[in-house]
């Protein structure tokens, strides 16, 4: 091989490494039923703005992909949805998706009645959409597809569908397919969880409402769960205004333990009159032992020194970082701050008077590590729980996790 060949040789290798490094995958596939493949089946990617049709053969392809974890989503009219999570690394995707015909139809659904449904998918309005200013402008166009189901021992509401949730979304101006797998409200707890793929499309209207609708979709993005974990991995949380602290959950040493306190107010609980009639006054023991028992069983402890990303994310492999630490990660962004409406609702955190009423959120590890890539989606999203202003917004105030902020005029 001559000189010019070499260099020739190197320079196309050099163009297909820089290709590949900046995100030129695909993700193709056929799509079939039983018995034949199906032109004109509409593929997404969830929670993205990415989509595209089959062909006449059944074919689809969609490029210039970068590494990470995607969920792909298929629907045919006359078909049930078909979800299929693939992860690209070093090499293209190909699916072989097979879709199972819809066999029950609205007219063979036999609805039952059920008082108590309004007030379930109020409920599930609330946990799922949310309780901000972009709630309010919200509204879930196809209910009827929800199947909701109450355990009335274990006190959880369940709600599921098999097909896509349709929410128009006027505040942000975005259409979301939602394909709901699950949600769960524990009602002891007070936990929600819930989980499925959402595609966005954007809403058309005049320049005017657009650019309304980027002013707000920047505010959405920024201070985000979505914006810290890009931020994490690019190593810049200090710049973009995020400031990390820890905060540790221990015993309250100045409560009295419960068999103590149970004891003492059994023993003096006791009635000694024919009425079995009970009176004290604030300086009784028993009014001490009372007030005792509804003294918070742990306190917490928030360390201010600020903690250094540079020993918190570690590289996992070359397309995703992880976190893990002890406690539980307290994220504060100042440049935003939380507005009285929020503080009503009992999702804020408590702080130092001197730290101010920036917007802060708790980050509780379940399993660990929290795996992320650079797009700001996590690739175990059971790994950890989110309180404070992570958990006040929800799907209202969600963007594609390709949003980039747009400046507006």
């Amino acid at each position: 091989m001559n000189l010019k060949s070499a260099t020739l040789f190197f320079f196309l290798l050099l163009i297909q490494f820089i290709a590949f490094s900046q995100g030129s995958f695909s993700i193709s596939g056929v799509v079939r039923d039983d018995k034949e493949t199906i032109p004109g089946a509409a593929i997404y990617l969830s929670g993205t703005k990415i989509s595209t049709i089959t062909n006449n053969e059944g074919k689809f392809s969609i490029s210039k992909l970068p590494p990470g974890s995607y969920d792909v989503l298929i629907q045919v009219v006359g078909y049930l949805p078909y979800s299929k999570s693939v992860t690209i690394s070093d090499k293209n995707i190909h699916i072989d998706a097979t879709i199972k015909a819809n066999a029950v139809t609205l007219q063979e659904v036999v609805i039952k009645p059920d008082p108590n449904r309004l007030a379930y998918l109020n409920l599930f309005k609330e946990f799922f959409i949310g309780r901000t200013p972009n709630a309010k402008e919200c509204k879930i166009l196809n209910s009827e597809v929800l199947n909701i189901d109450y355990d009335k021992q274990a006190r959880v509401l369940s709600v599921n569908s098999r097909e896509f949730l349709i929410i128009e979304n006027k505040a942000l101006g975005y259409r979301i397919k939602y394909l709901l797998q699950n949600f769960e409200y524990d009602y002891r707890s007070r936990i929600v969880y819930f989980a499925g793929f959402p595609f966005f499309e954007e809403m058309k209207g005049s320049k005017s409402k657009i650019n309304k609708w980027n002013k707000m979709r920047n505010i959405a993005y920024y201070g985000s769960s979505q914006h810290f974990f890009q931020s994490l991995y690019q190593g810049k949380t200090e710049a973009d205004g995020f400031v990390l602290h820890k905060l540790a959950i221990i015993n309250n040493s100045n409560r009295q333990p419960d068999s103590v306190i149970n004891a003492n107010i059994k023993r003096l609980s006791t009635g000694t009159n024919a009425m079995n009639v009970l009176t004290f006054t604030k300086n009784d023991s028993l009014n001490y032992w009372l007030k005792e028992r509804k003294k918070s069983k742990s306190i917490a402890v928030l360390n201010k020194a600020n903690v250094l990303t540079d020993t918190l994310v570690k590289t996992y492999n070359q397309d995703l970082k992880s976190i893990n630490f002890t406690d539980e990660l307290f994220v504060m962004y100042t440049k935003e701050k939380e507005t009285e409406e929020y503080s009503n609702l009992g999702f804020q955190v408590s702080r130092a008077p001197d730290m101010g009423n920036f917007q802060v959120s708790l980050i509780n590890l379940l399993d660990p590590p929290i795996l992320f890539y650079k797009n700001g989606s996590i690739a175990n999203p059971r790994s950890f729980l989110n309180k404070g202003f992570w958990a006040y917004e929800k799907m209202a105030d969600a963007v594609p996790t390709e949003f980039k902020p747009v400046t507006v005029k």
